[in-house]
This record gives structure tokens, C-alpha cells and sequence, in this order.
């Protein structure tokens, strides 16, 4: 598990490769990913945006942006976590992900950024 705490709000990230969607083959390799948001703050926040750097060994690299994670814009009350699964599809058997969160203070209304840390996606049999 990868954390990194930044204004506030730690992010904890947890990684795991699923060969069932997967098909190297075809080059195609999925991951999915658990986010555990934890808010330390002393007031509530919401989630606004993400935006994600995806870096593939193949040499290549794209990146995704938009609107809450997994279609919501949670809420996150001071001492809370919020968690989400959500997955990334590589062309080649290892990748590297990094990002941040738009957030709100609920009280202020002031927008601040959250740091997701970069997390590694590596087929196990790399490992060996």
C-alpha cells in the first residue's frame, strides 16, 4: 500500500492485477486499484475533480480527467474515509499512475488540491 498525506487528506492506494480481464496476447492488461480517502482535517470536504497521469513501460502516457471518482462527488465529514475501486488497462505488463483530487473546504467554500501518490501496476510474474 502506497500513502501520501496532503492538505488534510491522506490517500492510501492499494493495487491488484486481474489476469481475468486481462489478455496479454493481445497486450491488454488490467488493474484495479482500491483509493482510501481519509479526511484530517477539522472540517468537511467534498470531492470536486481527478486527474490522473497514466505512464505505460510501452512508452506511452495519457492522461484522464473529470468530474468525482466513480461517478460521485462524495462527501467526506472531518475524521471519515470514502473508498472507491476503480481500474486501469495497460498495453504493456507494467505502468505507473500519479494524480491529484480538486477538492472543497465545505465550510469556506475554498477550492486546494489533494496529491494522489504514485502507485506501480506490475503483472506479479515480474516480481520473480
Amino acid at each position: 500500500m502506497t500513502s501520501l498525506v496532503s492538505q488534510g487528506i491522506k490517500v492510501s492506494v492499494e493495487v491488484f492485477y486481474r489476469p481475468d480481464y486481462s489478455n496479454p496476447v493481445e497486450s491488454e492488461y488490467v488493474f484495479a486499484y482500491r483509493i482510501t480517502l481519509e479526511n484530517r482535517n477539522s472540517f468537511s470536504v467534498q470531492l470536486l475533480r481527478r486527474h490522473w497521469y497514466i505512464f505505460d513501460s510501452d512508452a506511452t502516457y495519457r492522461e484522464v480527467e473529470g468530474e468525482g471518482v466513480v461517478g460521485v462527488q462524495p462527501v467526506i465529514l472531518p475524521g471519515e474515509e470514502y473508498q472507491y475501486i476503480s481500474n486501469c488497462n495497460l498495453h504493456s505488463d507494467m505502468g505507473r499512475m500519479l494524480g491529484t483530487y480538486e477538492m472543497e473546504n465545505l465550510n469556506s467554500k475554498q477550492l486546494f488540491q489533494v496529491d494522489i501518490p504514485s502507485f506501480e501496476m506490475i503483472v506479479p510474474f515480474k516480481n520473480n
